[in-house]
């Protein structure tokens, strides 16, 4: 969780860096970047609940 958490935090800002520089980016580029930026938000939403209940379920096993 803590890797794709950092993933999208680059990719966040370089997608920001895109946008800054807009007038140099053919349009195509920064599509791409955002598809690919929204890509890793929606499978970091997805990996979340999941992450979340292994998580649980690990700690309420008894040892």
């Amino acid at each position: 969780m803590k890797l794709s958490t950092a993933i999208i935090s680059v990719s966040s800002i370089r997608l920001l860096l895109t946008f800054i520089n807009d007038s140099r980016l053919p349009e195509q580029t920064m599509k791409w970047q955002f598809l690919i930026d929204l890509g890793l938000l929606i499978s970091t939403a997805a990996i979340a609940p999941t992450d979340r209940l292994l998580t649980s379920t690990l700690q309420h096993q008894p040892h």
